[in-house]
This record gives structure tokens, sequence and C-alpha cells, in this order.
């Protein structure tokens, strides 16, 4: 009976060592990720607060003698011109993501719930299709996109980005959306039409409160990908008080020279709205991926 128990133990013992094993291999993936994404923002910071010689100085200098906030102060003063275009970039951003992400929700919502709880002809096909956009490459449908938005009057506007975004940004959204509505019991929405509510309060009043956390991220989905597009923005919009963020900031490339402090700390402010709706919504992100994802 020893020689049973020890050999037992002996196995345990081997099984342990390698699950820890795995799971240090795991801790260290992860802090490698951790690197290879949190050191581009770190050197990003230290640059925006060099000085134009700091940052162009080889071999490089890792940090500073004398830090400073120029940069940061003179793309948030109003008064000077780079300020005034760097905030009139970001307005220009913050509206299209905004406009883009409210219609997103406004369109997903309904689709998705259609998809999930109708059956109608050619439902599957209708669905699948909906994704067949993403199959390609957006630069292929440059070319019509721009032709369509100038035949109905729509280049140099906000409007033909929104459209755009829309148009690339409804298929997940519209997918990512169905998965969770699957999950929700249609159990629930019965009982509240046997107590007299129609379909639609149903939706309201129970379907809504519970894929909160699958709306959210795919808001947060349709946000970033608005604020993040550069191709489409570069191309529809030529008017200086037209432009976005990404299209913007190329302003501090110049012939002669490039104010990779002033690059640097635009940047920075671009990202940093992205980084916190996402810090702040994670949980729901998180949560709408693994529900949306996993059937019960």
């Amino acid at each position: 009976m020893s020689t049973i128990a020890e050999t037992g133990s002996r196995r345990q013992t081997r099984s342990s060592m390698r699950v820890d094993g795995w799971r240090w291999a795991g801790r260290i993936f992860l802090l490698l990720m951790l690197l290879y994404t949190a050191v581009p923002m770190i050197w990003m910071l230290i640059t925006s607060i060099k000085s134009g010689f700091a940052a162009t100085q080889f071999p490089p200098q890792w940090w500073p003698d004398e830090p400073t906030l120029a940069s940061y102060r003179k793309l948030l003063d109003p008064q000077n011109s780079v300020g005034q275009d760097f905030l009139r970039f970001f307005w220009n951003s913050l509206f299209v993501s905004t406009a883009t992400t409210i219609l997103s929700v406004i369109v997903a919502v309904p689709a998705a719930y259609a998809f999930s709880r109708f059956t109608f002809p050619g439902r599957n096909f209708l669905f699948f299709a909906v994704l067949l956009r993403n199959m390609f490459p957006a630069v292929i449908f440059l070319v019509p996109l721009f032709i369509l938005m100038r035949a109905i009057g729509l280049v140099n506007t906000h409007g033909s980005l929104i459209l755009t975004y829309l148009t690339f940004g409804l298929p997940l959204a519209i997918w990512l959306l169905k998965g969770f509505y699957d999950n929700i019991p249609v159990q629930l929405e019965q009982a509240a039409r046997i107590d007299g509510a129609t379909r639609f309060q149903a939706f309201i009043m129970i379907v809504m409160p519970l894929s909160t956390p699958g709306i959210i991220a795919t808001a947060i989905y349709s946000f970033i990908g608005a604020w993040n597009e550069y191709i489409y923005a570069y191309t529809f919009l030529s008017k200086n008080d037209q432009l976005t963020l990404p299209v913007g900031i190329q302003r501090f490339f110049s012939e002669n020279t490039t104010d990779f402090p002033g690059l640097m700390a635009a940047s920075f402010m671009m990202s940093v709205p992205v980084v916190v709706l996402f810090l702040v919504l994670q949980r729901y992100f998180v949560r709408a991926l693994t529900e949306g994802a996993v059937k019960h």
C-alpha cells in the first residue's frame, strides 16, 4: 500500500510541476506582451517631453536632462496656429467617432436582435453576407466609395467618413451582438409578454438591460475603429478645417525637418481617449466577448 501511495504521490508531484511550468510560461509570455505594447507608449511619452535637439540625438538619450512640456503647451494653446489646428482636428475626430458609434449602436441592436430571434427566408445567407465585406482589405473599396461620395456630394464632409465607418463597423457589431442575444433566454421575453407587454416593450425592458455589456463592447469597437482610421480620411478630406487627427498629425512632418517632440505629444494625446475609454469599460468588453462566444 505504501508503494502505491508513493507512486501516486510522485505522479501528482510531476503533474503539479508540469502545471506550474505552463503557468510560469504563460506569465512570462504575458510579461513579454506587456513590454511589447507598453515600451512604445513609454518611449513616445519620453520623446514628447524632450527638446527638438535631444529627440534627434544619437545615440538616443533615454531620459532628457531637461524635461519640458513645451510641446503639450503648444498643442493645447488656441492662440497659436499649431494649437488651433490640433484642437480642430481633435474635435473633428471626436465628432466623427461619436456619430459613428451612435449610429452603429442604433442600427446594430435591432439588426442583431432580428437575426437572433426571427426566422425569415434567406436569414442565414443574409447573416453571413453581412460579414462578406470583412473578407477584403479596406483599400479595395477606396476608389468605388470615393466615386460614390463624390456623386452624392459628400466629399470633403464628415458625412462621407461617418457613412464609410458605419459600413465597415456594422458587420462585426451585428455579429457580436447576435451572439450576445443568443445567450439571453427567450423565456424571459415570453414571461413579459404573458404579463401583457408587447414585443417591443419586452425588448426594451428585458433584453436591453441584459445586453448592456454587448452594446458597450460594440460602442467601444466602433469608436476605436473610427478614431484610428487614416486611409479614407486622407482620401475623402482635403480641407484643413475638416481633417481628423490621424491625417492632421502628419502636419508635423515638413520637407526639411520633423518636429518629433510635437509629433510624439500629438500621438500620445491622440491615444489617451481610447486608452481611458477601454480602461473604464474593459469589464463590459471582456464580458461581452466571452458571453457572445459561448453558447449556453
